[in-house]
């Protein structure tokens, strides 16, 4: 499919939108990446377009790790605990969506959706400890967190970030800054960990992936643009966002329902 340059540009607008979106409100626009490969660059199997987008959120949050890592904004011990924990759930729960009905993991994946958008109504928490450190009493919020998210990353093959940040935001009591920035370890770890995992099965393209990612950078651009013009009325466009995505979903239930109920 690859092969045909009808492909390109769509895969490339796609990744663009994403990154711009991304971008512009600071999560969620990830959650739109299988849906635009399966509705608009044309991907044919729920399987792939999952795989695919995780191993593209996965890159994708390397490249954004690297800015906040020089900027000295992730905690790292606090950070990796988390990813670790979420490792083994993300290989779990991407083992389990491998051995479910496409279409089933669809209907599942817009109700991921639907909680995602969901979070992006709450006003965001910006108080926080700035010298939070990793201790004892730590782990035990940590460790079994991690592992919860980061089966549902890897179930739904999305980034999870609408569940780390809050996760971390609880379990150590950091800044919003420092949790946004964190949760890119767990991002990027759960996402490769589920597109490995895809493509042991060969249930992903990475000439996609890279397509998505390509894409996402020239987005990514443009969003930190729209992002200021928008500081005024920020909370009001995050939840117009928030709308679109749940409209989404409605449309990715929609269409794995017609699904099953002609194969019915």
């Amino acid at each position: 499919m690859f092969a045909d340059p009808s492909i390109i540009l769509p895969a490339l607008i796609s990744g663009a939108l994403v990154g711009l979106l991304l971008s512009t409100f600071g999560g969620g626009g990830s959650v739109l990446a299988a849906p635009l490969l399966l509705y608009f660059v044309g991907v044919d199997d729920p399987h792939i377009a999952i795989g695919t987008s995780a191993a593209a959120v996965a890159m994708t949050a390397l490249i954004s790790l690297a800015g906040h890592w020089r900027g000295g904004r992730v905690k790292w011990p606090c950070a990796s605990v988390f990813a670790l924990a979420g490792l083994v759930g993300s290989i779990l729960g991407s083992s389990i969506a491998k051995i479910v009905d496409g279409q089933q993991l669809l209907l599942g994946f817009s109700v991921a959706m639907v909680a995602i958008a969901l979070s992006m109504f709450r006003k965001p928490k910006l108080a926080g400890n700035p010298d939070v450190h990793l201790e004892p009493r730590l782990l035990i919020r940590l460790v079994p967190l991690g592992v919860i998210v980061g089966f549902a990353a890897g179930f739904f093959g999305i980034g999870g970030g609408f569940l780390i940040v809050p996760g971390l935001l609880y379990a150590t009591g950091m800044t919003m800054a420092a949790a946004t920035a964190s949760s890119l370890v767990s991002v990027a770890l759960f996402g490769t960990a589920t597109s490995a995992n895809y493509a042991l099965d060969g249930l992903i393209d990475l000439r996609l992936a890279l397509l998505l990612v390509v894409g996402g950078l020239i987005g990514g651009i443009a969003g930190q643009y729209i992002a200021k013009l928008l500081v005024p009325r920020a909370q009001v466009a995050r939840r117009l966002f928030a709308g679109f995505i749940i409209l989404v979903a409605l449309y990715v239930a929609w269409n794995a329902i017609m699904a099953m109920t002609s194969a019915a």
